[in-house]
């Protein structure tokens, strides 16, 4: 079992299938009853995140089954690596991986869905597909400052997890304008948020 800020996740079998429950339990400072309608429309949120990121194009768990009654999703046990351990282990795929990366969030973000912790610990590599995890963060109906700040975070933890990889990110940044329909103003929040950040 993996113990998280606000979940646990542990592996398990629905149905014959290997996969993964993740379970917000109760937190004791919270009032009962506003504790358990958080629960509730987190798990509501998540699981909608990740059925509209799904329906986009882009790779994420299967939802089994998911339990209002305890906030939980069961959901499909995806096999492979984190993409942070490979590109770690194999900094010679860095390019291929990344333009992959950045044609799947241009997909969510063309959806209108911002991931909310964009990392690549938060992405597997399944054979040659990129599988997106963790939507705890997630939003649909997202706007364009919901965009640039998803943006502005994959940068910060790509930088900080992948130095010497810059060129790597540069092409998947390239990839994720070449297939959105306003890069421009994408690149203009992006730089907005960059410069707000510098001067507070």
């Amino acid at each position: 079992m993996i113990q998280g800020a606000e979940a646990t996740v542990a592996e398990g079998v629905f149905l014959g299938r290997r996969s993964l429950i993740k379970t917000r339990p109760p937190k004791s400072y919270r009032l009962p009853e506003i504790d358990s309608h958080i629960r509730v429309q987190r798990t509501k949120n998540e699981a909608k995140v990740m059925h509209d990121a799904r329906s986009a194009g882009v790779r994420t768990p299967c939802i089994y089954d998911i339990d209002l009654s305890r906030s939980a999703i069961v959901m499909e046990f995806v096999e492979g690596k984190a993409v942070k351990t490979v590109l770690d282990e194999e900094p010679d795929r860095a390019d291929e991986i990344c333009e992959k990366i950045g044609l799947s969030v241009a997909r969510l973000h063309s959806a209108g869905i911002c991931h909310g912790d964009l990392t690549t610990s938060n992405m597997i590599l399944e054979g040659d597909e990129i599988c997106f995890i963790d939507f705890s963060m997630g939003c649909v109906r997202a706007d364009i400052e919901d965009i640039g700040v998803d943006l502005r975070l994959l940068e910060r933890a790509f930088s900080s997890a992948h130095i010497g990889l810059e060129s790597s990110f540069s092409k998947l940044m390239d990839t994720y304008y070449s297939n959105i329909d306003n890069p421009k103003q994408v690149k203009k929040r992006l730089s907005d948020i960059k410069n707000r950040a510098r001067y507070t």
